[in-house]
């Protein structure tokens, strides 16, 4: 009776195990820009050791969007002025909405797809059927992604604002930044949201009434990168060449980080990781730093600008640059394990989901990458 106990024990742990590990594989969806609310471009699940291209999708003009993935779909817009719901299994079309010319990245929350474009027309879309819910207009081009509360959609938008909006398209708050953009999609933890523009300081604000919390932080640089976002900190480049580490409940600069030959503005967001902080640059490099200290671990040449925003997966690194190549490095010490040369520069961002990982082109063209069966 024993031996049989401790053989039905065993089976359940080992189908749980399995369970897991399939979970973890097929993970899961994508919905926002970094992937999640706190931005930090690091997926949950994994993908095939082995990846190939296993569809290309083509639009008319450049993708700058970062795609989003839920459901088994992908969302994603084009400056064609189209956004496309696409089969991730196949790159079939399921159905194409015209909503202006879209660089901004694609969100999905609640049955619904959000996406802003040039003309700052921010449209929420049916994601089964591509049908207008509603749309709602701010004063200059979006291109900022959204996120999302528990009644609210966030986004910024060129008329300095960032822009709280409820589920069905009623305004609730606007706070400005003055001088310029609000270009990063917003970071969201508990109830603060931030806000980082061309005055070059950070906002916390609450997400319930869009009010500002304490004071603004000085960051020496305007921004047009969303937060990554770590328990107690926070984390962006700058366009004055830096990498900031912000405990934003304090309101202070923990470090700095400026690269030591050929300094150029950081306009990718980072990715971070429990160790490490994950960043491209203008300067045409990726840089892993140190998460407490800010120290460089290690950096990446590629053959051009880098404002695609990297994402983590595993022990992998995946990142694409204006050189038109997506290079996938070891997170542990930047080493290449694989470049695919692509039809174009990539300015947008992957996303990841059920052991795919895909992203567009400024040729036009989303690929998505997986294993063959």
């Amino acid at each position: 009776m024993k031996t049989a106990t401790v053989r039905i024990a065993f089976f359940r742990l080992l189908c749980a195990s399995v369970s897991v590990w399939f979970v973890a594989l097929a993970a899961a969806d994508w919905p926002v820009f970094r992937g999640n609310a706190l931005q930090t471009g690091v997926a949950d699940g994994m993908l095939p050791d082995q990846l190939d291209v296993l569809w290309k999708f083509t639009t008319k003009d450049s993708i700058d969007s970062t795609p989003a993935v839920a459901g088994g779909v992908v969302y994603v817009g084009s400056e064609d002025k189209f956004l496309y719901a696409l089969e991730l299994t196949t790159g079939k079309e399921k159905w194409k909405y015209q909503a202006g010319e879209i660089k901004a990245p694609v969100g999905v929350s609640g049955g619904c797809v959000f996406a802003g474009n040039l003309d700052g027309v921010f449209h929420c879309v049916d994601a089964a059927t591509g049908q207008k819910r509603w749309t709602y207009e701010a004063e200059a081009e979006i291109s900022s992604g959204p996120n999302f509360t528990a009644s609210a959609v966030l986004f910024g938008s060129g008329d300095e604002q960032m822009h709280a909006v409820s589920k069905d398209g009623k305004p609730l708050w606007k706070f400005k930044v003055p001088g310029g953009p609000v270009m990063g999609t917003p970071a969201i933890v508990g109830d603060r949201t931030f806000a980082a523009g061309c005055d070059s300081s950070l906002h916390v604000i609450d997400t319930a009434t869009g009010k500002e919390t304490g004071t603004a932080v000085d960051l020496g640089g305007q921004v047009g990168a969303a937060v990554a976002v770590g328990g107690d900190r926070l984390y962006v480049g700058t366009m004055g060449n830096q990498v900031l580490a912000i405990d934003w409940k304090k309101g202070q600069i923990v470090w700095q980080f400026e690269a030591d030959k050929r300094q150029q503005p950081f306009y990718a967001s980072a990715a971070l990781t429990d160790k490490l902080v994950i960043i491209g640059g203008r300067d045409k490099r990726v840089y892993a730093l140190a998460r407490d200290t800010g120290k460089e671990i290690w950096s990446f040449p590629t053959g051009g600008r880098v404002d695609s925003s990297a994402v983590v997966v595993g022990q992998r690194v995946f990142v694409g640059s204006l050189d038109g190549s997506f290079y996938m490095l070891d997170v542990a010490n930047g080493n290449p394990l694989k470049k695919w040369e692509l039809d174009g520069p990539i300015s947008g961002s992957p996303a990841v989901a059920d052991g795919c990982i895909v992203v567009g082109t400024n040729k036009g063209t989303v690929y998505c990458f997986g294993t063959k069966k």
